[in-house]
């Protein structure tokens, strides 16, 4: 922002004369260059200073770069200075892909107040915790009084809901302060349909080329499309330059389509690590379609992004945890020989038949290292997906839920927990979104329609369960209880410590590829053995079926290194997590696994 005034400039090939109109009544005339932006000076602007950009001498719209809208996506701009704010975190360096523990967040339901101030003061608590970074569900200006931010239309505005743009970085400074990261969550598929004006500026934002499951595609690769590619760069340069921020998750990326030289998302990604100076940005794409060039190196042909959602994981999850394989979980069958090729391989799926998509699903993912999984038991998807947006705990077996929890806890990939999750929150996590009526009623018609894949939710009886996206109710009900940390004390203890045993045990923190193997035990049981240095090897058991007595034990991974014995390093069934006790497991009469329970073990020296 230049002494005396702001520069304002826009992209709008289809207009003859713009004009920067401002909350005073003054009305700038910007000139046009021969790509179709519109730029000048406006002296009488400042910070603070709201604005439209009226075009052809018609209506004013608000600017599709605008960095806050204080009324909404249908009112005006803010001018916002981002060198006012007062940083303090000079010290941090970022983050690196290795060694994460992701929560992902959304700011309006994280805190009863559901703002970015309520949510700082609770930071402190999750680096106690053990976790490293929090994943922001989408910010982008959208309508209304609460969403889940997918339907964003203001790339660069953090929606007013939850406060100012200082109030985001605040949050940012007091993250990294306690040893977070912050992670945003983006959408570059799609544009929401309530407030987007972008066609008021150029048609060419969207293209017909492409189809897309949430309105038009955004044009990355026909006639006119560099300024579109600028825009979208210049956005995710922008969260780490003047946010701070350590990297994005890329929402949807089987949507974003382009047949460029080089790739959007290579553009984007390229565009944050130069914009963040040197400091350590992650970025983390979702693609349905388990396309894994998105995590390869630019140099190997790749897009050079840094990690990858692993649904495959999840869905064995599951199916393991509720025994149902309606829908998108009709391939899995939770069974021990998938999650030991889940955290050996990643994905699942690499290419094979897929029946419920009556097609192959994925690529391979050789050479792709464990930390580039990002591994999940529940998000806010697959919590909402439940039909009454229940979490897993609540409808899996105390027992079973635990040793899924270690699994993920203590396995190579890069785990992932959804706000509350650590403390067993028992708050739902249904779909809401505040729109118009009309608008609301199609959602809620789209809702329904999603949901019916599922057998059991098409049925009549499940409908007054599905709860209303539109209901303020249903998105209060969604909302934390921190009196659950004290409440849920055993199963936040149990968290705390995996989570303890992750930082402190070298073998689980490794993430090495190649560092670890497993074996099936039983039809419900397994074994993974994580390779340490000079045979200081932990095992990871988990029999999600009933108890287990392994005699004979005819299995190489169930030896102890040379001269020494196993010992229990840590058990999910520990009294002090509402467990019952953990009898001797490699004992006199050979393994002995107590029913649905995890348990860890470590050598000792072997004297006698």
């Amino acid at each position: 922002m230049p002494a005396g005034g702001v520069h304002f400039r826009v992209w709008a090939p289809r207009r003859k004369k713009v004009e920067v109109t401002l909350d005073s009544g003054a009305a700038i005339a910007l000139e046009r260059d021969a790509e179709g932006y519109f730029a000048g000076l406006a002296p009488q602007a400042g910070d603070g200073s709201r604005y439209r950009f009226r075009l052809d001498g018609g209506d004013a719209f608000p600017d599709p770069a605008s960095r806050f809208q204080p009324d909404g996506p249908h009112g005006p701009s803010q001018v916002v200075d981002p060198a006012r704010f007062p940083w303090t975190d000079f010290a941090w360096r970022g983050v690196a892909l290795e060694g994460q523990v992701i929560y992902e967040m959304h700011i309006g339901t994280f805190t009863r107040e559901g703002t970015w101030a309520a949510a700082a003061r609770e930071v402190a608590e999750l680096a106690a915790a053990g976790i490293t970074a929090v994943e922001v569900m989408p910010v982008a200006d959208f309508p209304g009084r609460f969403g889940w931010g997918y339907d964003g239309v203001g790339l660069f505005a953090p929606v007013a809901i939850y406060g100012e743009p200082d109030d985001f970085r605040r949050f940012v400074d007091e993250a990294h302060r306690a040893g977070l990261g912050v992670i945003l969550d983006v959408v570059y598929n799609h544009i929401g349909p309530d407030g987007n004006y972008l066609k008021q500026f150029s048609e060419d934002y969207f293209t017909s080329r492409y189809e897309n499951e949430w309105g038009e595609a955004i044009n990355y690769d026909g006639e006119n499309s560099a300024p579109v590619r600028e825009w979208v760069a210049s956005n995710a340069a922008y969260w780490a330059h003047e946010y701070h921020l350590d990297g994005l998750r890329l929402d949807a990326t089987q949507q974003i389509c382009d047949a460029s030289a080089e790739h959007i998302m290579a553009a984007l990604t390229r565009s944050m690590r130069a914009a963040a100076r040197g400091r350590g940005v992650i970025v983390v794409a979702e693609n349905e379609r388990q396309e894994t060039v998105l995590a390869r190196p630019v140099e190997r042909g790749g897009y050079g992004l840094d990690a990858l959602w692993n649904d495959d994981f999840h869905h064995s999850t599951r199916a393991a945890l509720t025994g149902r394989h309606e829908a998108y979980y009709s391939d899995y069958r939770g069974k021990p020989q998938e999650f030991i090729s889940a955290v050996k391989y990643g994905y699942l799926y690499q290419g094979q038949s897929y029946s419920w998509q009556k097609q192959r699903r994925g690529t391979p993912a050789w050479g792709l290292r464990p930390a580039q999984f990002v591994a999940y038991i529940q998000n806010h998807d697959q919590i909402s997906n439940s039909g009454r947006g229940e979490r897993l705990h609540q409808i899996a077996s105390p027992g079973r839920y635990r040793a899924m929890t270690a699994l993920l806890l203590l396995g190579p990939a890069t785990p992932m927990l959804f706000q509350g999750q650590e403390f067993a929150a028992s708050s739902p996590f249904h779909f809401f979104a505040d729109h118009r009526s009309e608008l609301a009623e199609l959602v809620r018609q789209g809702r329904a329609q999603f949901l019916s894949q599922f057998p059991s939710l098409a049925q009549p009886e499940m409908r007054a369960y599905l709860f209303d996206p539109s209901d303020i109710a249903t998105f209060e009900r969604a909302k934390l209880d921190f009196e659950e940390r004290k409440s849920h004390a055993p199963i936040y203890e149990m968290h705390k410590d995996l989570l303890r045993l992750r930082r402190e045990e070298p073998v689980f923190r490794a993430q090495r590829p190649g560092g670890l193997d497993g074996a099936v035990l039983s039809d419900e049981a397994f074994v993974l053995r994580f390779f340490g240095e000079d045979g200081d090897d932990r095992l990871l058991l988990v029999n999600l079926g009933g108890d287990l007595h392994c005699n004979p034990a005819p299995e190489p991974l169930l030896a102890p290194p040379e001269n020494r014995l196993w010992e229990l390093l840590w058990s999910s069934e520990d009294p002090r997590y509402g467990g019952s006790g953990t009898p001797p497991v490699d004992g006199e009469e050979n393994w002995r696994l107590p029913g649905f329970a995890a348990v860890a073990m470590r050598p000792r020296e072997r004297h006698d």
